[in-house]
């Protein structure tokens, strides 16, 4: 891989609406690198993206890609949004053009200590966690936090040094790329899998060995897994990581955060065991204190003191689009998480809040079974709206299942349904457990909109 980009042609593919390219193409050009960057998406749509980059010296090619960006390149840099099999990345190859990922050029020249958090839900407010409680209480060195979460740290590598701290985020996207630098962190949480991205993966077992990568390259001797202690991750991951040195395995025991390690003798049981009785979280659900349980596990790791670790746990106060409570109007409350894009998390946003529900479930079709959310649906709320690819699939299983249900053509509609049927004291939850891509740029775009919709909910009739 090249070192030194001097005069080197580098490609971006993929810029991103929200920027997910801005951070690497800054650090390439400033690098000397002579760097086109290229977009499907037309300029008018990636206008924030673009400004970032305004006053660099890089050529825009926006709204399609050309091939000779691709077979005339030194070095293609894709977006983990792009399949493997593009027919431009398979240019590249061909004429012999190295195609790597901001993420692997990161870990590659990285000299921090890294943890690295992937799964299909939660992985996002666990590396969110860490990132906190670690901040909070490490005396020496600083703490980094990027990733799938949102943020390049490519700029700030002159800034890491090898007492500090780096959390990532890993999609399956992301670590599907990770083999070619044979790179694996040194702390890997695995929060749960199960199927997501069929639509881009094939198969749950392509997906299941993407997120696999995570461990693949660990240290034997030094490197800790924090996994999940559930049945189906035993059975998924059991022989493939049985031999490294650490393995905690976390869960909840009641409403406890605890974790054990596996692979402890008789004598030193006793001694593998953590137990954190007195967490306060200020973030609602069972599942937060099971990511809570995955987060003080971690930190143990880097010794800090489980007092400590509580304590500045207590004080974190969540993501944005994640279970966030956005308004309460006539005594009902408005719940957004967005960022539920798989049936599990629909179901997870759903068992965690304990007062009488109204759901707004669907959006953009990933090939996945619906059937579990739609049962709890019908379980567990008064009133199910549907949307979107999935919205009339959904409906049908809802009401198979003794539910209500009802099919709404956008978000406003369903959120004014919602609110006609709302009484004191209920909730309405925006949980879709599918993608936004069929109605929404993203997740957030479709989380803004609700928060908008709700803030003047007041004046909904539909």
């Amino acid at each position: 891989m090249i070192q030194h980009w001097h005069n080197k042609r580098a490609t971006v593919m993929g810029l991103g609406r929200f920027g997910g390219g801005v951070g690497v193409t800054r650090w390439l050009a400033t690098g000397g690198a002579r760097v086109t960057v290229t977009d499907l998406k037309p300029a008018e749509r990636l206008k924030a993206s673009v400004e970032e980059i305004e006053g660099l010296d890089v050529t825009l090619r926006l709204g399609g890609h050309d091939e000779r960006d691709f077979h005339q390149a030194d070095l293609i840099v894709a977006s983990p949004a792009v399949p493997d099999d593009s027919p431009f990345l398979q240019t590249a190859r061909s004429a012999g053009v190295p195609v790597t990922t901001e993420i692997n050029l990161f870990v590659e020249r990285c000299p921090a200590r890294c943890v690295g958090v992937t799964g299909s839900i939660g992985k996002s407010t666990i590396t969110a966690m860490v990132g906190h409680v670690l901040r909070e209480t490490m005396s020496d060195g600083r703490v980094w936090v990027g990733g799938n979460i949102g943020r390049s740290l490519l700029e700030d590598l002159p800034d890491i040094t090898a007492v500090d701290i780096v959390v990532l985020e890993l999609s399956s996207f992301q670590l599907q790329h990770t083999p070619a630098v044979r790179w694996s962190p040194h702390v890997a949480v695995i929060t749960n899998i199960t199927p997501n991205h069929l639509d881009r993966h094939g198969t749950f077992a392509a997906y299941l060995a993407a997120k696999l990568n995570i461990v693949r390259f660990q240290d034997r001797g030094r490197d800790v897994l924090v996994i999940e202690d559930a049945d189906e991750l035993k059975h998924h991951f059991g022989l493939a990581v049985g031999d490294l040195a650490g393995v905690w395995r976390y869960g909840l025991d009641d409403d406890t955060p605890i974790a054990r390690m596996d692979c402890a003798s008789a004598n030193d049981r006793a001694d593998r065991r953590l137990r954190w009785p007195d967490v306060d979280l200020a973030v609602p659900g069972r599942h937060n204190r099971q990511n809570a349980a995955a987060a003080l596990t971690v930190v143990n790791t880097f010794g800090v003191f489980p007092d400590e670790a509580v304590a500045a746990l207590s004080t974190f106060e969540g993501l944005p689009h994640r279970l966030q409570r956005v308004a309460v109007h006539d005594g009902v409350a408005y719940y957004n998480d967005s960022k539920s894009t798989t049936p599990e998390a629909a179901i997870t946003a759903m068992n965690a809040i304990d007062s009488p529900l109204l759901v707004i479930l669907g959006g953009y079709d990933k090939g996945i079974d619906l059937a579990s959310a739609a049962r709890v649906a019908a379980e567990r709320t008064r009133f199910a709206a549907c949307l979107g690819q999935t919205g009339p699939t959904l409906k049908r299983a809802v009401r198979a299942a003794g539910g209500e249900a009802d099919v709404f053509d956008d978000l406003a509609a369903a959120v004014a349904a919602c609110r006609r049927r709302a009484q004191a004291g209920d909730a309405v939850l925006l949980s879709p457990g599918c993608a936004s891509w069929d109605m929404f740029e993203d997740y957030r775009a479709r989380g803004e909109a609700f928060k908008r919709l709700v803030g003047g909910v007041g004046r909904l009739n539909g």
